[in-house]
C-alpha cells in the first residue's frame, strides 16, 4: 500500500527538528580512537585507487582484463550499491518505505560492503547533514566555513568530496541523530560486525571469478576489479554527491540550501544525483520526479512493492511537487 507525503505519519527522526545552528557541535562526540580511525579512513579510500590504477595499467598492457571481471565488477556494483541507495539511504535514513526487519537488516548488511562505514554512523552523519545543510553543522558543505572565490570553491569541494572524513575527529551524536536504529538489535549487529561485511563484499567477487574462470587466478582478478575497483568507483560516486550535487547542476525545487541536480551523475548514483529535489522532499522514496529523471532506486523499490517486498512507499503529491517548483528565470 503507497502513502502520500500528504497523509504518511512523520517518519522523521526523533530529535532532529529544526535547531539553532550555534548548537551544532554539541549534536557531536569525539571519535574513541582518532588514530585508528584516520589510518582506516586512510587505507580504505587510498587503497582501492592505486589497485585500481594498477588494475588498469596491467588489464590493457598484459590483456588480464576478461569479460569474466567487467561482468562482476557490474553485478558487484549494483547489487552493494542497491545497498547505500535503496537501504543505508532512503529506507534507514529517511524511511521512504517499510519493510520486515529481516529486509532492513539484508540492506543494511549490502551497504556496509561498500566499505563507507558502519550503518549507524553513515545515517546518524547523512541526517545531520539535512539539518544543517551549507551551514555551519553540516558535516561536508562544499561552502559553509569556507572562502569566496576560485581558492575558496576548490578548497570546499575538496572538504566536501573527502577531505571531511578526514579533518574531524568529531562524528554526529548517534543517540541524537539514529536512536532509532539503536533501538534495533539487527541493525547494531550488522554495525558492530562492519568489518565482516566489507570482508564479505571482497569475497564475493573472488567466489565468482573462481566460478566462471575455474582458476584462482580468475579468482584474483575479479577481486581487482569487482572489489577494489568497485570500492573505489562507488566511494566516488557518493562522495560526488557531497559534492559536485551541492555545486553544479540545475535547482528544480525551492529549497534553503545549494542542493542540486546534476543528471549525467544519475546513472553510476543509481539516481542519487537528483538531489535538489530529495532536499526538497527527503521521504520521497523516488528522487527523480520528472519522467525524464532516471532513478533505479525508485523502479527498484517498485518492484519490490509489487513483490509485497516493502509497503508504506512514500509518494509526494503532484500538487506539492507543483507548489515546489522554483519558477522559471530567464537568463538576461
Amino acid at each position: 500500500m503507497a502513502t502520500t507525503a500528504a497523509d504518511a505519519p512523520d517518519r522523521s527522526p526523533a530529535g532532529t527538528g529544526p535547531i539553532p545552528w550555534t548548537d551544532a557541535e554539541a549534536l557531536v562526540r569525539p571519535v574513541k580512537l582518532p588514530l585508528i580511525d584516520r589510518t582506516a579512513s586512510a587505507l580504505v579510500t587510498g587503497i582501492p585507487p592505486v589497485i585500481f590504477l594498477v588494475g588498469v595499467y596491467f588489464g590493457w598492457t598484459g590483456h588480464l582484463l576478461v569479460w569474466q571481471d567487467l561482468v562482476i565488477l557490474a553485478f558487484c556494483y549494483a547489487l552493494i550499491g542497491t545497498g547505500i541507495t535503496v537501504g543505508f539511504h532512503r529506507l534507514l535514513t529517511h524511511r521512504s518505505f517499510r519493510c520486515n526487519r529481516w529486509v532492513r537488516a539484508g540492506f543494511a548488511a549490502l551497504g556496509s560492503a561498500a566499505a563507507e562505514g558502519p550503518v549507524i554512523d553513515w545515517v546518524a552523519t547523512h541526517r545531520k547533514h539535512h539539518q544543517f545543510s551549507d551551514v555551519q553543522g553540516d558535516p561536508h558543505s562544499p561552502h559553509a566555513g569556507h572562502d569566496h572565490g576560485f581558492k575558496g570553491a576548490i578548497k570546499g569541494l575538496l572538504h566536501a568530496h573527502i577531505g571531511w572524513v578526514f579533518s574531524d575527529m568529531d562524528v554526529a551524536d548517534e543517540h541524537r541523530y539514529a536512536k532509532d536504529l539503536l533501538a534495533d538489535p539487527l541493525i547494531v549487529f550488522v554495525s558492530d560486525t562492519f568489518p565482516l561485511w566489507v570482508v564479505l563484499g571482497l569475497a564475493l567477487p573472488f567466489g565468482l571469478g573462481v566460478a566462471l574462470s575455474g582458476t584462482v587466478t580468475g579468482g584474483l582478478t575479479a577481486l581487482l576489479w569487482g572489489g577494489a575497483a568497485r570500492i573505489f568507483l562507488m566511494h566516488h560516486a557518493t562522495f560526488s554527491i557531497n559534492s559536485l550535487c551541492h555545486f553544479f547542476g540545475k535547482q528544480d525545487y525551492e529549497t534553503t540550501d545549494e542542493s542540486r541536480n546534476l543528471a549525467w551523475l544519475a546513472v553510476p548514483t543509481w539516481g542519487e544525483a537528483w538531489h535538489n529535489t530529495h532536499h526538497a522532499f527527503p521521504t520521497s522514496y523516488r528522487h527523480g520526479m520528472d519522467r525524464r529523471q532516471l532513478d533505479l532506486s525508485a523502479e527498484f523499490i517498485e518492484l519490490l512493492e509489487r513483490l509485497g517486498i516493502v509497503w508504506d512507499v512514500v509518494r509526494i503529491s503532484p500538487e506539492r511537487i507543483e507548489r515546489s517548483r522554483r519558477p522559471f528565470r530567464p537568463v538576461t
